[in-house]
């Protein structure tokens, strides 16, 4: 059997019950098709970039998924059907990602910096944008200069 991730936008007129069921219902018609799902994660009601169906904002849901390629094509024939869902993306990977994922786990501010130049100071350290040490300070414009450009 192939490995997939599974993401689904349910709209956000649906309460997060709902969206629990919807995940339980799915499950369900992916162990009936000889499939399993070994990982779930409600990402929750996000902002969508710009507006589907309507919609500004959407419940996001992640699914891991171990099944034939028949119980994937019967999920997404299910979801296209349903109204609660305006979309969802099945990508086929090659193993599924262990621990929580890019979008549950918190920004480590340790990986920030090994950016070139270290990490940024604190903003109370900055000069101010004015305050340019490099740069000699400007000379005053004629009027007739002004006018030339």
């Amino acid at each position: 059997m192939a490995l997939y991730e599974h993401i689904y936008l349910a709209r956000q007129d649906v309460t997060a019950q709902q969206v629990e069921t919807l995940t339980e219902t799915l499950k369900t018609l992916i162990a009936a098709q000889g499939g399993s799902v070994s990982k779930v994660e409600p990402w929750g009601l996000k902002s969508l970039a710009y507006r589907i169906k309507k919609n500004r904002k959407a419940f996001f849901t992640l699914m891991n998924i171990d099944a034939p390629p028949a119980a994937i094509t019967e999920l997404e024939r299910q979801l296209g059907h349903n109204e609660d869902v305006i979309r969802f993306i099945t990508l086929r990977v090659e193993e599924h990602e262990v621990g929580p994922s890019a979008m549950l786990r918190k920004r480590d501010d340790a990986d920030r910096d090994d950016r070139p130049g270290g990490p940024r100071p604190p903003r109370g350290d900055r000069p101010d944008r004015g305050d340019r040490p490099d740069r000699p300070p400007r000379r005053p414009r004629d009027d007739a200069q002004a006018g030339a450009y």
